[in-house]
């Protein structure tokens, strides 16, 4: 299984489009805001913690639909399921691995998404965290989205709309931790759940994922 995320991190840094893409639109989409919204400074303010968590969250479904599909249409798939991996050891390294690979960036990008949205500054690290917790959560969703939709027609559009719905909770704590940190409020019951939302999917969703790749 370290074999298989070090080649999944080796892959992703040989080829960094998907990566560059992701922080790419994230920043792209909260800079359109100021023009929509208008300038205003307490404008901006009210609309960052959402605006940051909905953006994140769809920049990291950006590469999802690649997740299994090269390796499906190459073979590579199907060794990876005779190597002695179980299913769920296999989904649960590429979830890693695109967190790794698209959430870390991410989070690398949220201060400048931050300052562009008038975020205070003593919310900024509130907001790493809520947004690492959220596209981790993103990431184990994502990844048994992924298998279930492997092989199916126009997959990529059925991904969105198969894992968007269930990631609400997570754009709902996460804007709503991010909004007390920037109002003095204390985030921790929101992190907490945020937190909860992750140690559930933990073990859901590989195992999910898994079953659908041996289905497949």
């Amino acid at each position: 299984m370290i074999a298989l995320l070090r080649r999944e991190m080796l892959l992703a840094a040989r080829h960094p489009a998907d990566t560059l893409a992701a922080v790419l639109f994230f920043l792209l989409v909260t800079a359109l805001f100021p023009f929509g919204v208008g300038p205003a400074p307490d404008t901006l303010a009210r609309l960052a913690p959402g605006a940051l968590i909905a953006a994140a969250l769809l920049a990291a479904l950006l590469p999802l639909d690649r997740l299994f599909g090269a390796e499906a249409e190459d073979g590579s798939l199907d060794q990876l399921l005779l190597s002695g991996l179980s299913g769920a050891q296999i989904a649960g390294a590429k979830a890693v691995a695109h967190w790794l690979t698209t959430g870390g960036p991410l989070l690398l990008a949220a201060p400048v998404a931050g300052a562009m949205l008038n975020l205070p500054v003593e919310a900024w690290p509130v907001a790493m965290l809520a947004l690492g917790l959220a596209t981790l959560f993103l990431s184990l969703l994502g990844t048994a989205g992924a298998a279930l939709t492997l092989g199916a027609r126009r997959g990529g559009v059925l991904l969105p709309l198969l894992v968007l719905p269930l990631a609400i909770p997570a754009v709902i704590f996460g804007a709503a931790a991010i909004e007390a940190a920037a109002g003095a409020g204390t985030p921790r019951p929101f992190l907490l759940l945020l937190g909860a939302l992750v140690a559930a999917a933990l073990p859901l969703a590989p195992l999910a994922a898994g079953a659908a790749l041996r289905a497949d």
